[in-house]
């Protein structure tokens, strides 16, 4: 009972303490260490949740431009979804679904100078593309495609021969020349291009250019089901892939357990969103975060030698003072104490300006204007409990950085120390 009211004593007069030297210490430097701890706890949060975010925000896009929650897709080993007719009635029906577009997919080429070659020798400019049927009214109300139109009109259900190409088909959008990868010129809205899709032909016209910064769009060309059934000689209407939007109140999970207590899982292959997830989406995403990680300890590590610079030239600066506390009996513990209380204090005031910082102003703005990065929309990865725990990291290791010192300075000869020797 003694040491708990004599350690409780040590705190009391600890804190007097060092209340006392906080309201006498110079406004300029307080605010120089508080602006440290701030800028070092943005160093914490922020460095990982932007590089955390830039790869959240492909899969974000991945999930709404082309997965949706649910994506239905053709088995290894088979050409197409079988009895895929019952599986869209059953979509249709199923309270669980909010909506669904239902997709043809099938491998062929682009072909732009077909007109201009002279001699079949002549290298063609052209390039190997997947080419997707799909529902114009259907696609949109799901992947909102038309808004990222960037050139032209979006597909109307009686065009016939027009088509949407990728912009990452074209050199205009990726000036990229290579073997492994080739690219369209001189293709605008408007030109004829020739599609060689199992090996029939059909020119068609570039009625529009689709940039939403995920491969099943940028890398894809479009042109209506009906058209593009008929094309690759599907009469029987099996899809190659049906994307679905889980009605609220449902979850992936369990639209996909009902799909798959249906029998439909014995022709089609049924991933929600996650599972769906490229695996170098989610490489990439953890060594972004080590990477954040990593940023952010060099930061701490500085803002621990900060503290601990100040608080040991303020120590050294007030030996004398030190000194008489010891003279006149105060203990060391309680000098101590109130050195690491004005570390927390300097600490605690920077976290709560940073949170505030953080999910008042960065978050949010940055939610409503995404970063514009070349292959994703990057937004600020900050949870409340992963910041709450860095938050404590930082308290500790100022608290910390602060006793050194005071302890380094504590331990000198009192009469030395009042003496100034």
């Amino acid at each position: 009972m003694r040491k708990q009211t004599t350690f409780l004593q040590s705190w009391k007069i600890g804190m007097f303490l060092a209340l006392r030297e906080l309201k006498k210490a110079n406004k300029w430097t307080t605010l120089l260490i508080i602006s440290v701890m701030i800028l070092t706890f943005l160093n914490l949060i922020v460095i990982s949740g932007v590089l955390v975010g830039l790869i959240e925000g492909a899969t974000e896009a991945n999930r709404d431009r082309y997965t949706s929650d649910i994506i239905i897709s053709t088995p290894i080993k088979k050409n197409y979804i079988e009895h895929s007719v019952e599986l869209v009635d059953f979509l249709k029906t199923y309270p669980g679904v909010a909506l669904y577009s239902a997709r043809y997919s099938e491998g062929g080429r682009i072909e732009t100078n077909y007109k201009r070659r002279t001699r079949l020798t002549d290298e063609p400019d052209q390039a190997g593309v997947n080419i997707a049927g799909i529902d114009p009214v259907a696609e949109d109300k799901l992947t909102g495609i038309s808004k990222y139109i960037i050139e032209g009109e979006y597909l109307s259900p009686d065009d016939t021969d027009s088509v949407i190409i990728g912009a990452n088909i074209l050199f205009k959008y990726t000036p990229i020349e290579s073997p492994g990868f080739q690219t369209l010129k001189d293709v605008e809205i408007g030109s004829k291009v020739r599609m060689v899709v199992n090996g029939l032909t059909r020119e068609v016209t570039v009625k529009g250019i689709a940039k939403g910064k995920v491969d099943s769009m940028d890398m894809r060309v479009l042109m209506v089901d009906s058209h593009f059934r008929k094309l690759i000689g599907r009469t029987d209407f099996n899809v190659d892939e049906i994307s679905v939007k889980v009605a609220p109140g449902y979850t992936p999970e369990s639209v996909q357990s009902v799909l798959i207590g249906q029998g439909f899982d014995k022709y089609a292959r049924i991933q929600t969103w996650e599972e769906a997830q490229p695996k170098f989406l989610q490489d990439i995403k953890l060594t972004f975060g080590l990477l954040g990680n990593v940023i952010g300890t060099i930061g701490l590590a500085v803002a621990c030698i900060t503290i601990f610079i100040i608080i040991f030239v303020n120590a050294i600066t007030r030996r004398r003072y030190i000194g008489i506390l010891k003279g006149i009996g105060i203990r060391k513990s309680v000098i101590e104490i109130s050195y690491m209380i004005q570390s927390i204090v300097y600490a605690g005031v920077g976290i709560l300006l940073g949170m505030a910082i953080v999910f008042l102003l960065l978050k949010p703005y940055i939610a409503a204007h995404p970063i514009n990065f070349p292959f994703s929309d990057g937004i600020l990865v900050a949870t409340p409990l992963g910041t709450a725990i860095r938050g404590i990291v930082l308290l500790v290791a100022t608290m910390i950085a602060g006793y050194i010192p005071a302890r380094i300075v504590v331990k000198q000869n009192t009469l030395d120390a009042i003496l100034g020797r």
